[in-house]
């Protein structure tokens, strides 16, 4: 959808008018309909602390349906469901600027231990919510357990995932991106965006407003701390860095990109570090669990080099043979941008912990797309970034970094691979482990055509692009176990769910096994 004139003033209008905060404050608020309708969630949880999130919105596809006043929302965290015994309360402001969220940094709180919370504004509470606080720095752990999750387009499946999810023994939960989607496509739909493609900042914050009115999501927010991260349709399909899949002009583009990232930070439980300014966000970022495990939190979308050799006319992502587009192999080509690939080698490097989780976006494995002779490549991955790839790669094996393990969303199934340096090599070590996750609702390839490409990259050892679901990384001093949960309808909203396969990691041994 090119940018016309009226988009452009909507964009701009919508924009100026939210970074501009009304410092009024609505004394006694009453609400006629529930305020919290979004439901609470917490995150980044810290030793001694965590994010608390939500936001009043009584009419949320309607732009919140708040005034523009400041409202005044209470917190209370207890150890208790009931509230008996509370330990920590305090009071944050509304305000119009960031849609009436409210982004709680909870200090004071104890190393590993479970927390319930809740919120209130007026007369309103909201629902409770359960977290827990990260182990205390050097602490030793004997175990750890979280799932990971993406790419869930409202449209083509209910998330019966995420109620699973919801009642699974978890310490955390991570999201590797496409949280919403701008577009409306696929087959078969069970349900309707019921809005064209956002653009301007109202936009977004309604498109975020039905996504996270599913009582399954709200659930999952409400049982586990998360950490978060984006892909592309949180903003456009297949952007990079300052460039839309349509070639918008960059400066019009770079405004819907700050719309796209304000309504993203307003519905996450994210820091306050991370509140955006304009376009730019701060979001990759270092989380460790004690001794145990540091996850490596990666942006593969805000600072990359735009996708190489696309079709004519178009940005974004292409399939290209490996011999007709040299620019692919550029030495100057970046998939992070070169101050994160700095700030990810360091974080590697200098890592103590026993298992080092680099939580990513897509398929880091080298993908042959044409069976047999000759080799084709899809540009929107990595590998339309190889030399970047074969950098990140490098460092881990000439470093030694302890137990590394890439996890992945985006390609809409579950995978298993070997990453080498040399993946064209059937012999050249293997550094590092990967397991991207399948989708939760988004539509997969065809199964036939996925199997196709295996006999030309040995190093996937799984690949089904049929099942919805998440994943389970569970961690121990011996091992990484990860378990496939798979849907068994992504269309019935009461599916049941099955782990479909398990994979092993032993400590020190990279390379996933059939446990």
């Amino acid at each position: 959808m090119p940018f016309s004139r009226r988009d452009f003033l909507g964009c701009t209008a919508a924009f100026a008018g939210a970074v501009l905060p009304l410092p009024q404050l609505w004394a006694k608020p009453v609400f006629q309909r529930d305020p919290f309708t979004l439901g609470v969630a917490s995150g980044y949880p810290q030793p001694e602390g965590v994010v608390l999130w939500t936001r009043l919105a009584p009419e949320p596809l309607a732009g919140g349906g708040m005034p523009r006043a400041a409202v005044e929302v209470g917190w209370e965290m207890a150890v208790d469901e009931a509230f008996r015994s509370i330990v920590r309360s305090g009071k944050e402001r509304a305000t119009a600027d960031l849609a009436h969220s409210v982004h709680v940094e909870a200090r004071g709180l104890d190393p590993a231990q479970s927390y319930f919370y809740r919120f209130h504004a007026g007369d309103a509470v909201s629902p409770v919510g359960r977290t827990r606080t990260a182990p205390a720095a050097g602490a030793p752990v004997e175990r750890f357990r979280f799932a990971y999750a993406s790419c869930q387009q409202y449209e083509q499946g209910f998330y019966a995932a995420y109620r699973h999810m919801a009642a699974d023994d978890l310490d955390l939960v991570v999201h590797l991106g496409d949280y919403i989607y701008e577009s409306s496509w696929g087959r078969h739909h069970v349900r309707s965006h019921g809005a064209p493609e956002p653009i301007a900042l109202e936009d977004y914050r309604n498109r975020y407003a039905l996504y996270k009115s599913d009582p399954d999501l709200q659930a999952a927010h409400a049982a586990h701390p998360w950490l978060v991260t984006w892909d592309d349709h949180e903003v456009d399909n297949d952007y990079a860095n300052d460039r839309s899949q349509d070639l918008d002009p960059p400066a019009l583009f770079l405004l819907r990109r700050a719309a796209a990232y304000q309504a993203y930070y307003e519905h996450m439980p994210l820091p306050k570090w991370a509140r955006p300014q304009g376009p730019h966000m701060q979001l990759y970022c270092r989380w460790p669990y004690g001794t145990l495990a540091q996850f490596h939190v990666l942006d593969g979308r805000q600072y990359r080099s735009h996708q190489p050799c696309p079709r004519e006319g178009r940005g974004g992502s292409n399939l290209v043979a490996a011999g007709d587009c040299h620019e692919r192999l550029d030495p100057d080509r970046t998939y992070l941008g070169r101050a994160q690939e700095r700030w990810l080698a360091d974080g590697l490097s200098t890592s103590h912990a026993r298992w080092n989780v680099i939580a990513q976006q897509s398929l880091m494995a080298q993908s042959d797309r044409s069976p047999g002779d000759g080799q084709s490549f899809w540009t929107d991955g990595w590998d339309g970034y190889p030399l970047a790839r074969s950098r990140l790669l490098r460092v881990i094996a000439e470093r030694h970094v302890t137990n590394p393990v890439v996890i992945g969303g985006d390609v809409h199934m579950s995978v298993v691979a070997d990453l080498k340096t040399d993946f064209d090599d059937p012999s050249a070590p293997i550094v590092a482990t990967e397991f991207v996750g399948t989708s939760i609702s988004s539509q997969g390839l065809p199964r036939r055509r996925v199997e196709t490409w295996l006999t030309d990259s040995p190093h996937i050892k799984y690949a089904n692009p049929t099942r919805r679901g998440y994943t389970v990384a569970e961690l121990s001093r011996q091992r990484c176990l990860v378990q496939l949960r798979t849907l068994d309808d992504v269309k019935d909203p009461q599916s049941g769910i099955r782990t479909s396969r398990s994979y092993a990691v032993e400590d020190g041994k990279p390379g996933a096994q059939r446990a």
